[in-house]
């Protein structure tokens, strides 16, 4: 008897895999994982041409972001997707091309970003590319999800669909609930600005440009307070710098602004000033992924290193990670977030910590000083962090030899020094004698010694006053 060739079906069923890949993302992720396309675009093309400004290698590019009720578009300048990647790799779910941009610091690793993207916006999608060798259109329509035995996507050639290199997507069909989002009866426009301001300052800081509905995004960066790095003294940032496996790794903390007074704390609490720029901000690769975090996944509230409080709004830090290969960096998938359990992560961590519990020591021994508070809330100049790292002389590092090596400045920072510090009074006296104190003071002759002489220290003080 011959047996049959038996197999299992095994193949994705689309629409609940479409369905299902939506849910993991945020609809503003979404829209930043297409920017994230747009500055991988820049890359290669800066990358293949030396950028004329080294200090604004994306200078001249740029991004279009638009939406309302009834579409969302954007659109770029970054060179456009050239149409063998788009054949081949550019619409697979997945990525299967591992080896490409193996030489350049972009964020792409997992080959679900514009998918998933354009799946959560909405049902019909138009992608335009032109580059300098030809364009092209795919279009993505309600009947091509809905259906499980088709995965391939028609291409059709033509040149001159856009009028610059660049990449063109268009959703419309908006899934349930996003018309509403888009039509401005909610916030969602002003917090995507801010999220744009946040988490691409450092992109925008050099050279790239973002338009959302024709507004320009400016960025927010934290520049550090800097006193003097000669004599490793003074209101300096505490840095780490190391290389693990081709990843660059940059740990910088500092204060970012005054310290603050009392009336600020309470301010604070109330939640009335800015404090959006303590915690700490990490970069991978140009791109922040998490921005003023003050949970414990940036180390708060761990080991000796307290809680976030008011009393730290003046405390910054930045973790800055760049490697070729971005399967390297602890990135989750989508690449608003860290990877907590990474390896990497946890080493780079205890570094954290340390520069954390310097300044958090710091910020709580001025606290306790609020007399001199006012001598070191003056003016002192502020610095990048890659400034601040840049002016450390070669003989102020030391040299990590635990761990993941690497080096690191480790500041000394100044610390109150009172006119009328507190002194310990020490005297004895026989048990019987305290007791009989304690009884006159108290009516209760087991009160702790401490607390008798206290007593009795205050009173003498009381009557000298008057």
């Amino acid at each position: 008897m011959t047996l049959k060739n038996r197999h299992a079906e095994a193949s994705p069923a689309k629409r609940f895999f479409v369905d299902m890949l939506v849910r993991d993302i945020e609809l503003h992720d979404a829209i930043l994982d297409l920017l994230d396309n747009c500055v991988d675009g820049a890359m290669r093309v800066s990358g293949s041409n030396a950028p004329k400004n080294p200090n604004k290698p994306y200078d001249g590019f740029a991004a279009w972001i638009e939406f309302n009720e009834d579409k969302f578009c954007i659109t770029d300048n970054c060179g456009g997707i050239p149409i063998d990647l788009a054949e081949k790799y550019a619409f697979r779910m997945g990525r299967a091309d591992i080896e490409r941009d193996k030489d350049l610091a972009t964020v792409g690793v997992y080959g679900i970003g514009m998918k998933r993207a354009v799946f959560k916006l909405g049902k019909k999608t138009e992608i335009i590319s032109e580059t300098k060798d030809g364009g092209f259109s795919v279009s993505i329509s309600p009947e091509w999800l809905e259906s499980d035995t088709d995965w391939e996507l028609p291409i059709e050639e033509k040149n001159g669909l856009l009028d610059q290199f660049g990449t063109q997507i268009i959703v419309t069909h908006l899934r349930d609930g996003i018309p509403r989002v888009f039509s401005g009866e909610t916030d969602f426009e002003r917090t995507l600005k801010t999220a744009i301001s946040a988490y691409y300052g450092y992109i925008i800081e050099k050279g790239f440009t973002v338009y959302v509905n024709d507004e320009e995004i400016q960025p927010v960066r934290v520049s550090l307070i800097a006193d003097n790095f000669e004599t490793k003294e003074g209101i300096v940032p505490y840095i780490y710098e190391g290389n693990v496996d081709g990843v660059n790794i940059v740990v910088t903390i500092g204060l970012y602004r005054e310290l603050p007074n009392e009336d600020e704390e309470d301010a604070a609490l109330q939640g009335r000033p800015s404090t959006e720029r303590a915690g700490w901000t990490i970069v991978c690769n140009d791109r922040v992924v998490l921005f003023a975090d003050k949970t414990r996944v940036t180390g708060w509230g761990e080991a000796t290193i307290p809680q976030y409080h008011t009393q730290f709004i003046s405390i910054a830090g930045t973790v800055v990670l760049k490697s070729n290969d971005a399967r390297k960096l602890p990135l989750t998938t989508t690449k608003r977030g860290i990877d907590g359990n990474s390896e990497l992560y946890l080493s780079i961590k205890e570094f954290m910590r340390e520069g954390l519990k310097l300044f958090t020591d710091f910020t709580n021994k001025w606290k306790k000083s609020s007399k001199e508070l006012h001598s070191i809330n003056v003016q002192l100049s502020a610095v990048s962090p890659e400034t601040a790292y840049s002016k450390i002389p070669l003989d102020r590092w030391s040299n990590v030899i635990r761990g993941i090596g690497g080096k690191k400045y480790k500041p000394n920072l100044p610390l109150p020094k009172e006119e009328d510090p507190p002194r310990q009074i020490r005297f004895s006296r026989r048990v019987s004698e305290i007791n009989e104190v304690a009884t006159y003071l108290f009516d209760d002759a087991t009160i702790p010694a401490g607390e008798g002489g206290a007593k009795c220290f205050d009173d003498a003080l009381l009557k000298a006053r008057k």
